[in-house]
């Protein structure tokens, strides 16, 4: 069994990336620009966006943070994407989500330029991934890609099964492990709650995504010898013995299912570090006009 590292992998990439931002200083170029909107106090998402700020400066990009009280209206919101949308010295924006109740999240994301949208919610960048045209793929899915190539797992003819069926996670990766793309060419079965024999499906997987959100759901009896696990879940569980009171799980019953996998995530420092790392990643081919020219 080998870890996946994503930790490790993350800060291979980031190198990589500061060195190119280094060589397009040096030819004269600007750093490439990240902007990100965080409305209200939700702890989680001041988390992501600090690493994102973080993520920034060790690649030597420039980043903008904009702060806003969870009371803020959503017409008021619409506008600072407005303007971010015509600020030329800004590649790519986020808008964190989750956003407040009496704002629609629909409606912001489809108010965000696809030229900027470097997290790949917008419906332009998903229909143009679906068809392998260039786009901004979402970030998690992104992550992923990158891990399997990068630590050379073969994709191509394998049965590839996905748990859970998001926008931002689930739906993406089944369309991109299917295409014909490297890593892609792979069979794949999307599941969800309504799937019947869902271990059917599981035993039969080379490959296992799991991104349902429920601590532990995928355990040993539900897959075969050999199998890939990739883990998006991070779940707190109450845990009286830990030094918070909790401790943190995958979606994958970790200890068990890894005895079985030829590769496998850990959580934390597994699926995590790549997503942040693939907002950078886009936000450079942005700045690059490597997807809409």
């Amino acid at each position: 069994m080998k870890i996946l590292d994503g930790k490790l992998l993350s800060k291979q990439i980031i190198e990589e990336i500061a060195q190119e931002v280094q060589e397009m200083k040096a030819s004269g170029q600007r750093a490439p620009h990240l902007a990100a909107v965080l409305v209200g106090e939700d702890p989680a998402s001041q988390v992501y966006v600090r690493n994102k700020v973080r993520s920034c400066e060790k690649v030597g990009f420039d980043s903008t943070l904009i702060r806003k009280d969870s009371n803020i209206t959503e017409e008021e919101l619409l506008k600072i994407v407005h303007e971010l949308n015509e600020n030329e010295a800004i590649d790519g924006f986020i808008v964190q989500l989750p956003l407040p109740k009496h704002i629609d999240e629909e409606k912001v994301t489809l108010a965000i330029d696809p030229h900027k949208d470097v997290d790949g919610f917008h419906p332009v960048n998903f229909g143009r991934m679906a068809q392998g045209l260039p786009a901004y793929l979402p970030a998690t899915p992104f992550g992923i890609l990158q891990m399997l190539e990068r630590y050379d797992i073969e994709v191509t003819g394998k049965e590839c099964v996905v748990l859970g069926r998001s926008n931002i996670v689930g739906t993406p990766i089944s369309i991109l492990l299917s295409r014909k793309a490297r890593p892609g060419n792979a069979t794949v079965a999307l599941c969800h709650s309504r799937t019947k024999d869902l271990k059917s499906h599981t035993l039969r997987a080379d490959i296992i995504v799991v991104a349902l959100g429920i601590p532990e759901f995928l355990t040993a009896d539900m897959v075969k010898e050999g199998v890939v696990i990739i883990d998006v879940g991070i779940n707190r569980v109450d845990d009286p013995n830990a030094k918070r009171g909790y401790r943190l799980t995958g979606d994958v019953k970790y200890d068990e299912v890894a005895e079985k996998a030829s590769f496998i995530t850990p959580v934390p420092g597994g699926v995590g570090p790549m997503t942040v790392t693939s907002l950078i990643k886009n936000t450079l081919r942005a700045a690059k006009k490597e997807v809409y020219g």
